[in-house]
């Protein structure tokens, strides 16, 4: 009875904002399949209940809100017999009964996609199933009681982004050497994926390439020529829109190696440059930036603000700079936190990134916009949920990531004593030696 009760509590809210008119879907993976798969299958199981085909609460709803061209190509793809396409297993979950025991997918670590939800789909039944894939939906379940992540595991994505994060703001980073050799590994003639099963990307690729680099390892970075579209980076091939995030990492990776490898600066130098400059049209008029792996815009901004202010031709991001700073300095909150929809440590570490991390003379406001962030932060919960900002299948929060980027605001603020006053610099160097780093 409560199974049916929730049921028809949400296909009421469901059929409600339907009403409203077309819903915009997020920009998120696979969206443009897993809403039509979704939809097909909540009419499937009401047309059982009602008796009459095509009566569900939500037939002929769905065409006048989302695009199902893809989702009917998809259909007659795997009916003429073509494999399933790799950058689909993440999704495999969107083709239902059909995904069960496909002989064209091969799990890798144990799962389809690094997906439980994939993985769930292509079992065919318990006792045919592999014991590395049964062990990994097992695990996937186990981690936290019940719910399951729509993405596990994250590693190169994940050691990457959190290594990146803490050597960019001066952290002494010391990883064990197998992590950084795994690392580099992880960056073949494609690039680098995010985990196990999925297609490489220039994101992951060229976080791990920073990171590799800031570690001292640096790897060449020709990975990346095969994401080069022309006018700016895809975040993989055939990518539907553009990502300023996937291309302020870019502009990291060959901006380090610009200044920093012989003969770097006539390699990279002109992409460099290019980028830079896609990056600064890319700006809003209120002086942020949005992404679509990502819900706020302050995590677009610092991404931005940092590779800008690194590694753009001198004078040519300054002015974008200095917009930024200020759109930063006017939507901090009364609290001293910032955050799109409500304060959040996360989007006030953000935040905190472009008002710290640039250089250059301080803007009005910074100084107090600093001093109360940091009293914000101190005074948060370290041990309270995050809530679920990025953007994959699904809103996720990466734990690491998201406590490296509070961390390495506690490095900055010391190393801008200018800017931040009165830190406690012993209690700031043990939050950042704690065992996150040396294991992340």
């Amino acid at each position: 009875m409560e199974l049916l009760t929730a049921a028809v509590r949400g296909l009421t809210a469901l059929r409600g904002w339907l009403a409203d008119g077309p819903p915009e879907l997020p920009d998120t993976p696979a969206a443009d399949l897993i809403v039509p798969a979704l939809t097909d299958r909540i009419n499937a199981h009401l047309d059982l209940l009602d008796g009459e085909p095509g009566r569900g609460p939500l037939a002929g709803e769905l065409p006048s809100a989302v695009d199902r061209r893809r989702f009917v190509a998809l259909d007659a793809l795997l009916a003429g017999g073509r494999p399933v396409p790799q950058k689909l297993l993440h999704a495999f979950e969107v083709l239902g009964p059909a995904a069960r025991g496909r002989v064209d997918v091969t799990p890798v670590a144990g799962a389809v996609g690094a997906s439980p939800a994939a993985t769930a789909a292509w079992v065919a039944g318990p006792a045919d199933a592999d014991p590395a894939v049964l062990s990994y939906l097992e695990t996937a379940v186990a981690q936290h009681d019940g719910p399951v992540p729509c993405c596990t595991p994250i590693t190169a994505f994940e050691r990457g982004w959190t290594v990146s994060t803490l050597a960019r703001a001066g952290v002494a980073v010391r990883p064990a050497p197998r992590l950084i050799t795994e690392l580099a590994e992880a960056v073949g003639p494609e690039g680098a994926a995010t985990g196990p099963g999925l297609p490489a990307d220039a994101d992951t690729t060229s976080v791990a390439l920073y990171a590799l680099a800031l570690l001292g390892r640096p790897v060449d970075p020709d990975s990346l020529g095969r994401y080069d579209v022309g006018s700016h980076f895809c975040t993989w091939q055939g990518e539907d829109g553009r990502s300023v995030t996937t291309n302020a990492h870019v502009l990291e990776a060959l901006g380090w190696h610009a200044h920093h490898t012989p003969g770097g600066a006539a390699r990279h130098g002109d992409r460099v440059a290019a980028l830079a400059e896609w990056l600064r049209t890319r700006q809003e008029t209120d002086g942020c930036w949005t992404d679509r792996w990502h819900a706020s815009p302050y995590y677009a901004t610092s991404c931005a603000v940092l590779a800008l202010d690194a590694h753009a031709p001198a004078g040519t991001a300054t002015s974008a700079v200095e917009r930024a700073v200020d759109w930063v300095v006017a939507t901090q909150r009364p609290d001293g936190s910032w955050g799109r929809w409500a304060g959040t440590v996360e989007e006030t570490a953000y935040a905190l990134h472009v008002l710290l991390g640039t250089a250059g003379t301080p803007r009005r406001g910074v100084r107090e916009a600093v001093a109360r962030g940091l009293a914000y932060l101190a005074a948060a919960d370290d041990r309270a949920a995050h809530p679920p900002l990025w953007h994959d299948k699904d809103l996720y929060a990466p734990l690491l990531i998201v406590r490296a980027a509070v961390i390495a605001v506690w490095q900055l603020a010391i190393t801008r004593s200018d800017l931040a006053t009165g830190v406690d610099r012993n209690a700031s160097a043990a939050a950042s030696d704690g065992p996150m780093i040396r294991s992340a």
